[in-house]
């Protein structure tokens, strides 16, 4: 479609249908535009369609607009009226006017009907001003109750975020102490790996070192009478000798200072001499042997 001076000519022949709905599409659009020329579209089903709702949705705006605005002008109107009355009675009955009231008195009013603008009520009357005052006043209480629940319930969240918070630094504790404890576990477990190599390392060379001298053993014939064991085993036997010489010779003590006759004392003295020779011998032979 395109606009040639005030009207629309059609790209194709529509139908009368769509010759309606172009029309009141044209009217819309140079309501809306005024003055400035209607921007080209393409005229097809599609934008036919979409225009005309926002065509029917802007006239019923409209409408709605101009029946709102029509009925502000009527209260405007009557609240003219009634102030023309009440200025009338206020100058029948009392002889003043609007023009001859105080200053206080003019204040008054005025607050008066701003808070009869505040509520939102028909005219400054008791009948009008108190059920709005009431009204107020109970939506005033359910938002203080609501305010108190909130309060209540922004107390539980600020205790459930301390809790929160505590448990956090705990947490944060057990934490750091876990990671303190892994690293003084680490250093050990390096300390024992580098402790077991040590010792790998060190009995590997012991391993080794013994294999050598069983080597150096076995080239120089070396017999098991002169092994380390055998001689501790000899030791050990020499030991027990000298421990049953002991009381063969508390046995002789006694017979040292007898004045007996002579021949006794010399048998006795000369098995004990055979006794004492016999472990000497024995006990020179283990020396020797070791």
């Amino acid at each position: 479609m395109q606009r040639s001076s005030d009207c629309l000519t059609l790209t194709s022949s529509p139908s009368s249908a769509m010759g309606e709905k172009l029309e009141k599409i044209h009217r819309w659009l140079a309501a809306a535009f005024g003055d400035e020329p209607i921007p080209p579209f393409e005229v097809n089903a599609r934008t036919v369609s979409i225009l005309e709702q926002l065509a029917s949705s802007g006239e019923a705006t409209c409408r709605r607009a101009e029946l709102l605005a029509q009925d502000w002008n009527h209260k405007a109107s009557e609240y003219q009226a009634d102030g023309a009355h009440l200025q009338e009675v206020l100058l029948q009955s009392l002889g003043v006017s609007y023009a001859s009231l105080p200053e206080s008195c003019v204040d008054y009013l005025a607050s008066l009907v701003d808070s009869a603008m505040v509520l939102a009520t028909r005219d400054t009357s008791l009948s009008s001003l108190m059920p709005a005052l009431n009204r107020l006043t109970n939506e005033f209480l359910e938002a203080e109750k609501s305010e108190r629940k909130l309060d209540r319930e922004l107390l539980a969240l600020w205790k459930m975020l301390s809790a929160t918070l505590v448990l956090r630094g705990q947490l944060q504790a057990d934490v750091s102490k876990v990671c303190q404890a892994q690293a003084v576990e680490r250093a050990k477990v390096e300390e024992r790996i580098l402790n077991m190599d040590f010792l790998e390392a060190k009995a590997k060379e012991i391993c080794t070192r013994h294999e050598g001298q069983e080597a150096k053993l076995a080239t120089r014939k070396m017999e098991d009478q002169l092994s380390h064991q055998a001689l501790v085993q000899l030791s050990e036997e020499v030991t027990a000798l000298k421990k049953e010489m002991i009381p063969l010779k508390k046995k002789l003590e006694p017979f040292l200072d007898l004045s007996a006759s002579p021949s006794l004392a010399c048998i006795k003295i000369e098995e004990a001499k055979r006794e004492l020779a016999a472990l000497d011998s024995r006990l020179e032979t283990y020396v020797d042997f070791k």
